[in-house]
């Protein structure tokens, strides 16, 4: 026990970026069960996993402030100490996390702002355009193969193009992971709206994503429209693509 309390330092900072990890997820699971309404409190919820994360530097630190009043700083205690320290960087991915968050939430709620146009491929290699579907009622979903919320929604998404498509509505979905990895995934989910590849060159409106899936609207006029919340029930985006789709352009 001597020994332990001796080199208290040194296990507690060999410790800390793994503790640090463990209490941010803990912290989150425990906020998202706690109540369904936090799901949307994602500030709240991200601030608090992200904070909880300091916890095991500063048991650390205030080990080896202790070891200095007693002046009895070991080499090991050093390390320690320098080992906490590096683990405070990661906190730069959940903060990172937030403002790419918050940017997404900006961006999901533009209303009659023209959609930023772009210019990709399919899985096939084939060249698919924004502006090719000019006139048309598209709804772009961001998604990850690792996405279970997406593995769940695109067959949904599939019915709804193919039972819409012939009133002028398109579905595209655009992922940054590989073309082996999507097709792969597509063994397993079968969609048959074009999937694109969400590259470097696609403006930064559809690549700041942080919380997946992810939808984008996108009216005749080529104009953005607010779409339902990716956790909200599917229905209301049916809804909302019907009254688009009834909508009389030149209102």
């Amino acid at each position: 026990m001597k020994q332990l309390l001796r080199y208290r330092v040194l296990i507690s900072g060999l410790l800390s970026p793994v503790l640090a990890v463990l209490l941010s997820v803990l912290v989150n699971e425990l906020l998202m069960n706690w109540n369904a309404g936090l799901k949307k409190a994602w500030l709240f919820r991200l601030s608090a996993s992200t904070l909880v994360m300091v916890v095991p530097f500063a048991l650390t630190l205030a080990f080896a402030m202790k070891d200095v009043r007693r002046s009895a700083v070991l080499l090991s205690g050093k390390i320690g100490l320098a080992i906490a320290i590096l683990s405070l960087g990661l906190l730069a991915k959940p903060v990172r996390d937030g403002f790419t968050r918050s940017r997404q939430e900006r961006n999901r709620q533009m209303r009659d702002v023209a959609a930023p146009l772009f210019k990709t491929t399919d899985l096939s290699g084939n060249r698919q355009r924004l502006a090719d579907y000019k006139g048309k009622l598209v709804l772009v979903n961001i998604w990850a193969t690792w996405c279970a919320p997406c593995r769940a929604e695109m067959p949904a998404l599939d019915r709804l193009y193919q039972q819409r498509k012939d009133r002028g509505f398109v579905v595209l979905g655009m992922s940054d992971e590989s073309i082996a990895s999507q097709k792969q995934f597509l063994t397993d989910v079968k969609v048959s709206y074009p999937l694109l590849i969400l590259t470097g060159d696609v403006p930064s409106l559809y690549r700041d994503i942080a919380r997946y899936p992810e939808m984008f609207l996108i009216d005749r006029e080529g104009r953005l429209q607010p779409a339902p919340d990716a956790g909200e029930p599917f229905e209301k985006l049916e809804a909302n693509v019907d009254a688009w789709l009834d909508r009389d352009p030149s209102n």
